[in-house]
């Protein structure tokens, strides 16, 4: 095991990094549940040192409202701040290890005739609460033992003081081992979680977008259309359908993979052309619907359809379709000599809300085109 696994929990920097906003959650919950603890337990105590009840544990009642003064405040703070950057998280944690430190060390005092109890106790619940590093997690359990010592040097008698050195010193190490054992099995946890959504989203882009041309598949470029129509829409938008000219004789004449390759270039076309994005497939369909962006999807064989959006009117329509119908006649690679291409166009009105009947009205466009001598446009009636 190297330096850097001993400070990360037997992992990489990268995945604790990684992991660094579960970790940041978990710290924010774990100061929550042990401010309200130290709350309940400074007016538990509070209520016995006012009534002078066991005495030889309960210390000045004015100490435990200055605990429950201080706890109130700093956890009404942390509710108030949901959302905390990084150096605030840090404070949180720091000052709940503080306060907590602070009280163990009072209950311990308050008795100088009787061995640490609270103490050891408080030193293994931090230990167990909070992710930062080991290294600054053993600084910092250091440091809570050596205020510790120094007190109960000065408080208590050499001979409880020998007592505490021996139980915290066991507890420290305890403390060390324990936190490092834990946190390195609750990170392993946030790491599965990672890993299974990295998988998920595999799975749902494996599902989602076609293979060879890496555009969106029949059943999800309709499932994201149908819910763009079915929301109210005032925007300009069509329904563009495209389909090879002659794309049986590519394949018959130069080969199935020849056809692939017209295929994958019919689809890099329509992405270039209609400035269509789908660098994060997994966050695709949000952004479509936050930033209204065209889709653009492969129906199979031949035939493709593209839903574009945020246009200013047909012509406009017209000079992107007709540049991309340009393009592919110009495409050269191998024995492909140029690329030919049918379209047909369908308008959607603001009383449209049904991607099926678009898709027979641009449908019928195509067929219209294919009708007219093939490559080339129709804008539906």
């Amino acid at each position: 095991m190297n330096f850097e696994s001993l400070i990360y929990y037997g992992y990489s920097r990268d995945t604790y990094i990684r992991c660094r906003d579960l970790i940041l959650d978990s710290n924010r919950k774990h100061a929550h549940i042990l401010n309200i603890w130290l709350l309940v337990m400074s007016l538990v105590m509070f209520g016995m040192s006012f009534n002078r009840l066991f005495s030889v544990m309960t210390g000045d009642a004015w100490v435990y409202t200055v605990f429950f003064a201080f706890t109130l405040v700093w956890e009404l703070w942390m509710l108030f701040r949901k959302k905390k950057p990084l150096t605030e998280e840090v404070i949180v944690v720091s000052a709940n290890v503080l306060v907590i430190t602070v009280y163990g060390i009072y209950m311990s005092v308050i008795q100088p005739y009787m061995a640490a109890v609270a103490f050891p106790v408080m030193l293994v619940v931090l230990a167990l609460s909070y992710v930062q590093t080991f290294l600054c997690a053993a600084g910092v359990i250091i440091v809570c033992c050596g205020a510790f010592f120094y007190s109960s040097y000065v408080f208590k008698p050499m001979s409880i003081f020998y007592v505490d050195i021996f139980n915290v010193s066991v507890a420290m190490i305890l403390a060390l081992a324990l936190h490092y054992a834990f946190q390195h099995m609750r990170i392993s946890r946030y790491v599965m979680f990672y890993e299974n959504i990295e998988i998920q989203r595999s799975l749902e882009i494996r599902s989602s977008f076609d293979t060879l041309t890496s555009l969106l598949n029949r059943g999800r470029f309709f499932s994201m259309a149908g819910e763009i129509l079915k929301a109210p829409h005032e925007d300009y938008m069509v329904l563009c359908l495209f389909d090879l000219d002659g794309f049986k004789q590519i394949n018959d004449r130069l080969g199935h993979q020849m056809g692939d390759k017209a295929i994958q270039i019919m689809g890099r076309t329509l992405l270039k052309g209609f400035n269509i994005d789908f660098g994060d497939k997994w966050s695709f369909q949000d952004r479509v619907l936050k930033d209204e962006l065209s889709l653009a999807g492969r129906l199979g064989g031949d035939e493709y359809i593209v839903l574009l959006r945020n246009r200013t009117n047909r012509n406009v329509v017209r000079d992107e379709v007709q540049g991309i119908l340009d393009t592919l006649v110009g495409i050269k690679s191998g024995e492909l000599d140029g690329i030919r291409s049918s379209v047909g166009i369908y308008e959607i009105a603001e009383d449209d809300h049904d991607i099926d009947e678009a898709y027979m009205n641009a449908d019928r466009a195509l067929y219209q085109a294919k009708e007219a001598g093939k490559h080339q446009m129709v804008f539906s009636n």
